[in-house]
């Protein structure tokens, strides 16, 4: 049975300075990091759902969770400011949290 040892059997030849360079190169890529909002886009976030919740209009919302991005669509029940964290009901009436800062974009549904 042949049994190999992956990466393993070429790091001994390689320079720690060569480890170093392609560690900060897999550090750089973007595929599964969370974007990072500035204080405008969470104002914006905030009158988008104080709107929302005025006027009982539903809104999609794309979230960061599990080095993904996922969506969610529904009513915004509570704002809860000291955890932080909105409770959704969805269509089908199940209650959702989502923590502010995993929230990428949220958008009127019409």
């Amino acid at each position: 049975m042949i049994r190999d040892r992956g990466t393993i059997k070429w790091t001994a030849m390689m320079l720690p300075e060569h480890v170093k360079m392609l560690r900060e190169h897999q550090d750089g890529l973007d595929y599964g990091r969370k974007p990072e909002l500035d204080e405008q886009k969470y104002e914006e976030f905030n009158e988008i759902i104080c709107v929302a919740m005025e006027e009982n209009r539903e809104l999609k919302f794309k979230y960061y969770q599990k080095r993904k991005i996922a969506e969610l669509i529904g009513h915004v029940h509570y704002v809860d400011e000291i955890k932080k964290e909105l409770r959704v009901m969805d269509k089908i009436n199940t209650m959702h949290l989502l923590k502010v800062m995993d929230i990428v974009d949220i958008e009127y549904t019409y």
